[in-house]
């Protein structure tokens, strides 16, 4: 039973420690949506999601000051648009333009769901609702893109994974004035969750109910605090700290889970303790691994540290919650995390370590600057890497690059709010096209025959 008293202990947590609910997530399937054309479809997306989601803003706003936790963002995600456009694809974008209006009629920050999933097969109306992301994405604010390239179950599709190399090299050219901006809200995921409540990657699974609330925690700075009360534990006692960190952090989203989603009329789904940093100090995922002995991030023992990170931030968070879901861990992205900033710049973290660490941590290589001169083919190249380590793994992984149009390693790019700001990383420079325009697809592993 959760209750106001629940969170009392978590006082000092939010004003020291940057404890909040990062975001409030209305799932909204739009399969009621489809009609016959793409105006009729838009117009029914539209007034759906403005109907459904009209009292998000003013709920979480309230919940905040009642339990005097603060909800960082308010956002919707619907079913996968690609799904919903499929009888017209080359007009997808004008549902998409829908929900951008949708968004803002709300007050909502993001929106995601302009997103197909082709990990076993690319239909030619799929393929075309993806060669329409970059206009999109330049063409509207607040709509996220995400693609699902492959999974455990059924390999890695490499035909898509070549198009989405140049898909990414496309919406940065497109946004080339925002210094590639339009990649920022385009992730390329493996084994893509149906109930992930972050952005750019969230989409409304289609095993999902109508209307869902799913929730994200965040505290970095609450984990980083505990540990600094034990400095000279051995690693299982900072393992346990971790976890009875998490455990309390997620009692507190799980009670404002619920309570959002009785306001809203909507079933409550999940809650995704992961640790999401800003470019606030105090609120870095890399300053907790530091904290626990590495003289800096991206050093030896960086990627022993994060999997012990993550594994307890898990183990805490399904002890608080039946309804721990999501993506749950620890988020490594380089733009958004002042630590991972600074090792950035000072060359002690790199893509290839980034890449390692995506083995044990939440996601994958989130948020990286990339020189704009690199190959549609190298992008997808580190995006097959990326997939494999997921698909081996059987977790998800995912991909948010940014080439960053006219910078070069050495510069550095400004996104601004959480999007935070980034060094301009190195890139290999040996060629990867061989193998990128073999296409087909990598079988799945034996052990996806679980059957």
């Amino acid at each position: 039973m959760f209750n106001k008293f629940d969170v009392l202990e978590t006082i000092d947590m939010i004003e020291k420690e940057h404890l909040d609910i990062r975001t409030i997530t209305m799932g909204i399937s739009l399969l009621p949506c489809i009609g016959t054309d793409a105006k009729e479809t838009a117009r029914r997306v539209y007034d759906l999601v403005c109907t459904r989601a009209k009292d998000i803003v003013k709920a979480a706003d309230k919940l905040a000051g009642e339990y005097g936790i603060p909800i960082v963002n308010k956002r919707v995600s619907v079913t996968p648009v690609s799904l919903i456009t499929a009888a017209f694809p080359q007009e997808a974008p004008v549902v998409g333009k829908a929900l951008d209006r949708a968004a803002h009629e709300l007050g909502i920050d993001f929106l995601g769901g302009y997103s197909a999933l082709v990990h076993k097969g690319m239909a030619d109306y799929e393929q075309a609702f993806i060669e329409s992301i970059p206009e999109l994405l330049s063409q509207t604010e607040r709509v996220c893109s995400s693609v699902n390239i492959g999974s455990s179950k059924s390999g890695i599709n490499m035909d898509a994974v070549r198009l989405m190399g140049e898909i990414v090299k496309r919406t940065a050219e497109l946004t080339a004035a925002q210094d590639g901006l339009g990649c920022a809200k385009l992730v390329v995921f493996a084994n893509a969750v149906e109930d992930n409540p972050f952005m750019a990657g969230a989409f409304h699974g289609v095993g999902e109910a109508g209307t869902v609330i799913n929730v994200g925690v965040s505290g970095p700075g609450v984990v980083k605090h505990a540990l600094e009360s034990i400095p000279d534990a051995n690693l299982n006692d900072a393992a346990e700290m971790i976890k009875r960190t998490a455990f309390k952090i997620t009692r507190a989203g799980q009670l404002i889970a619920k309570e959002a989603a009785k306001r809203l009329n909507a079933e409550f789904g999940i809650v995704d303790l992961s640790l999401a940093p800003t470019p606030v100090m105090g609120d870095s995922v890399a300053h907790i691994l530091e904290e626990l002995g590495l003289e800096r991030v991206g050093g030896h023992g960086t990627t022993a540290a994060l999997a012990m990170l993550n594994d307890a931030v898990k183990k805490g968070g399904v002890m608080a919650s039946s309804h721990v879901g999501g993506l749950s861990g620890a988020f490594i992205p380089v733009s958004e995390d002042i630590g991972m900033i600074e090792a950035a710049q000072e060359g002690s973290l790199n893509i290839d370590k980034l890449e390692a660490m995506t083995a044990v941590c939440s996601v994958g290589l989130d948020m990286i600057a990339i020189p704009g001169k690199t190959p549609a083919s190298t992008i997808a190249a580190i995006i097959a890497d990326e997939a494999a380590i997921g698909m081996i793994n059987n977790k998800t992984t995912a991909v948010r690059v940014i080439p960053v149009p006219g910078k070069d390693v050495g510069d550095s790019v400004e996104f601004g709010g959480l999007l935070g700001r980034a060094p301009i990383m190195p890139v290999h420079a040996t060629d990867s096209s061989k193998f990128i325009m073999r296409g087909g697809r990598i079988p799945a592993p034996i052990h996806s025959n679980k059957n």
